[in-house]
Parts: C-alpha cells; structure tokens; sequence
C-alpha cells in the first residue's frame, strides 16, 4: 500500500487564551512518489501530510478539496482564513529513492458545528467502475482494473471516511438513463446513495531508449457520479485525471488485485486517488440531509434503517416526513415527502438498525413504513 509514514505528531493545546483553547500545532510528514515531476510530488506529498493531520485532529476531511488549489504554488508559508487549517509552514522537503518527503507544521483549530459532527453517517452503495474502451487495457490486460478500483474506494469510505458508512459494491449496471433501476438497486441495499463510475482513459505513451529500459507512462481518467437512492437523480458528477509510471513490462499480464499492482507507481497513484474521491465527496455530499427510514412496525415500536455504525445513540431525537407518490399532468410518477409534528426518541439501538417511540402515540396510525426522519438538532 502506500509507503507514507507518519514520522511525528506533536500537538499541544494553546491554553493561553479561552478562545484558542482547542488550537493546535500537528507536525506531520506527507510522501508522494516522484512520477511526472518534483513539483507535483511535492503537492501530493504535501496534501498527503494535511489530511494525516486533520485527520489525526478530528477536523472535518471534506474542507480539505478547497485547499488543494491553493497549495499549487512552491512557497515554504501558507495562511488560510475561514478554514480550520489556518496555517502551513513547510519545514523540509526531500527526495529518496525517487519518494518525494514534506514535513511540514499544520496549525489547526477544529470545528465543532462540521456537518459530520452533528448529522448521522450516510449510506453509500459503490457501483462496478466501467471501461470506456476495453482495448485501451490490452496493455498489462488490466480488464478488471475498473471494479478493483471500486473495492478500493469501497474500502476507503467504509474505513477513512467521517461521514459515510458503505454498505458494499453491487455488479448492476448504474446508469443515469434508468433512475427507476438505481432505485430499486438503493432500496434492496438500504444506500441513500449510489456512486457509479466509468474509466474514460487507461492509454500510454511509451519514452524509448536505446541503452536502457522504455519508460512508459500511463494515463488514469474516469468519470464519477452519485445518485439519490430515492429519486435516481444525479446529485453530483465529477471528471478525474493523473497520470504516472506503468512499471511493468509490456507484455505481461498484471493482476489488478495484488500487492505488486497496488505498491506500484501507478497503483500508488490510484490510491492517492481513491482519497481524493473520498475527500470529494465529504465536501460535496456530507452536508446533505441524512434520511433515516421506518423500515418496521411491530406494536407501538418502530425500526429504523441506521444504527450505531452510523452513529445513532439512545435518546436521539428525530422528526418524520411522510413519503408519498402521485402521478403528474404528464403522467408521469413523483415522489412528494411532506413535514409532520410527529417526533420520535431513539431506545434501543444496534448494529445497523435501531428501535424508535413515537413522542404522541395517538398519531402512531399515521406512520407507515417507508416514511424518512432527520435528525433534531438539541
């Protein structure tokens, strides 16, 4: 997996004010392999050493995709106002065995009203990533490179992600021009939403050289969109592209899920990736409204389809909106959700479900399965 060690985290509370109570200085080294240049390393490296940080912190990960922009110009100081990190001061940057090292001091002041902090985690079903052109993996014979890399964005958010918990990957198509599929797909998963994806570039170019090995480096392009599980609508589309060293020779047959693929340059690069995607989508989607369903009704007790995975506790409050359809002028079907008084309180809770009372039990009638809640804020 990735080389990038974590050398030091040194962090202490700036007690000296009240209102810096909760600052702190994160000393921190990113790695990045050097593939197209220095420059580039080193931004990789540096990114990879702000997200060990606020990571570490408990700062909010999805602020981290605003910040990539303006770390693309060389400078040992950065200063960010209206950010939680508020200062990056580059202390060395090295190279070794062609891995490009930054260690930098990140002052952070983390947040308290981030939206992972107060909402439940979402659930996220990962869709096969697609070829565009299946003859550009004739290189390396790399046919399953694309569902691969979903298990390891799979991976990523269901272990690194703050916001959203993955319930799996699905080999159904994800196909913008059937919504009615996505949802039925979403509703048989319990995913609020779906991330589908194609790969739109895998070609080379190929340096050749007479007293040496060729050196051939290799494109890595792809389209990502998420889907709302209940309506099949997009919600957020995005284009990737890197490029990096395919280090294997051109005839041999690489299998995408071994340690060798994935240690490589260009498997080093995917992986460096699969967080940006991560990160993406924590600043895209996390302050989205987490929609927990009435999935039974036994009695006076009521089950919801989130649990402690999600962040659920006992004695969480939730209000619930009634879920319905009708058919349009045009004939066609739409969802309606409309707000009711009915409150619920969160008893007993469980892995990935737990238990709700109704707050007015006269209106216990009226609840039906299918119906959402959100959750209230104290």
């Amino acid at each position: 997996m990735k080389k990038s060690l974590l050398s030091l985290f040194s962090a202490f509370a700036l007690t000296l004010l009240p209102s810096l109570a909760h600052a702190a200085w994160y000393e921190v080294t990113g790695s990045a392999t050097v593939v197209a240049s220095e420059d580039a390393a080193r931004l990789h490296a540096l990114e990879d050493a702000i997200y060990k940080a606020v990571n570490f912190s408990g700062a909010d990960i999805g602020s981290i995709s605003n910040l990539r922009p303006l770390l693309e110009s060389s400078q040992k100081e950065y200063q960010f106002t209206n950010h939680e990190v508020r200062y990056v001061l580059v202390e060395e940057q090295k190279v070794r065995k062609n891995v490009m090292y930054v260690k930098a001091r990140i002052d952070i002041y983390p947040s308290a009203t981030g939206c992972h902090v107060n909402q439940y985690k979402k659930t996220f079903l990962v869709g096969n990533i697609d070829l565009a052109s299946p003859q550009q993996a004739v290189m390396g014979q790399i046919y399953s490179v694309g569902d691969d890399f979903a298990q390891v964005i799979n991976r990523q958010l269901d272990q690194e992600s703050a916001s959203f918990v993955s319930v799996g990957t699905t080999d159904y198509e994800i196909n913008k021009r059937n919504p009615e599929r996505i949802k039925m797909i979403a509703e048989d998963t319990d995913a609020q939403y779906v991330l589908g994806g194609t790969i739109t570039d895998l070609t080379a170019t190929i340096e050749q050289n007479v007293l040496k090995s060729d050196v051939i480096n290799r494109q890595f392009a792809m389209e990502l969109t998420v889907f709302d599980g209940k309506t099949g609508s997009e919600v957020y589309t995005r284009s990737y592209r890197e490029i990096a060293r395919w280090p294997f020779p051109k005839t041999s047959q690489v299998d995408t899920r071994s340690a060798r693929f994935w240690t490589s340059t260009y498997g080093e690069m995917m992986l460096r990736l699969s967080r940006n995607v991560m990160l993406d989508l924590e600043s895209e989607v996390s302050c989205k409204i987490t929609l927990p369903e009435i999935v039974a009704k036994w009695g006076n007790v009521l089950t919801m389809n989130l649990g402690r995975l999600h962040g659920v506790k006992e004695g969480d409050k939730l209000q619930l909106w009634h879920t319905g359809s009708f058919i349009d002028q045009r004939g066609l079907p739409r969802n309606k959700v409309s707000a009711s008084d009915i409150t619920l309180t969160v008893g007993r809770v469980y892995e990935g479900e737990a238990e709700l009372t109704v707050d007015q039990p006269e209106l216990m009638s009226s609840i039906q399965i299918g119906d959402v809640m959100h959750k209230l804020i104290p």
